[in-house]
């Protein structure tokens, strides 16, 4: 039975009550949460947190928080609480960071982003490098992936599709770099517990 640590539980329900928030007549007087370009005339600074728990739908919460829910409570219990907090918060960031750099050299579209993916691919890629021998059964997939290989795959597909000309709608950079920053959190705890799998 899939049993919820506190700070995956908090978040989960975080952005469920943002999500329900935002869809009564509420909404109608909060100010925009879901993150601008810096250059954009409608950017704040309190977006680079806000936007992190904003989805455009329903479906788009259900996956982030498939992740967060299926692989967070390992990470957590491995790290502990408070540093899970920093490490979510850190790839959250860290998904900001990349995708504005790529905004900024006119890579990636300087468009509006709403969802907690990167730091959920944050989630998953420190999960993958804690535990790279992990089998990972995936649905409509015949045979388990470990960890790390998947990982690296979806590494792989993000890169093309950011750098293709494909309107896909979605920040692939921001992906990234809440990947980059899950690695190489975990790097650094590899270190500091020296924990070998």
């Amino acid at each position: 039975m899939l049993q919820l640590t506190d700070v995956v539980k908090h978040l989960a329900i975080l952005n469920v009550l943002m999500l329900i928030l935002v869809n009564t007549p509420v909404a109608e007087f909060l100010p925009d949460l879901g993150l601008y370009f810096y250059k954009d005339s409608r950017f704040e600074p309190y977006q680079i947190v806000t936007h992190m728990f904003m989805h455009a739908d329903a479906r788009h919460l259900i996956m982030n928080m498939i992740g967060l829910i299926f692989f967070g409570p390992t990470v957590e219990r491995f790290v502990g609480s408070k540093n899970f907090f920093i490490l979510y918060f850190s790839c959250g960031l860290g998904a900001v960071v990349l995708r504005t750099m790529m905004q900024v050299m006119e890579v990636a579209s300087p468009g509006y982003a709403v969802g907690a993916s990167g730091a959920v691919m944050g989630v998953l890629a420190t999960f993958a490098a804690l535990f790279p021998k992990e089998k990972i059964y995936l649905l409509f997939f015949p045979f388990p992936i470990k960890a790390l290989y998947l990982i690296l795959a979806y590494v792989g597909f993000e890169l093309f599709l950011g750098f293709s000309n494909f309107n896909t709608g979605i920040a692939h950079f921001a992906h990234l770099g809440g990947i980059l920053v899950g690695f190489a959190m975990a790097w650094f705890w590899f270190k500091k517990y020296n924990f070998r799998r």
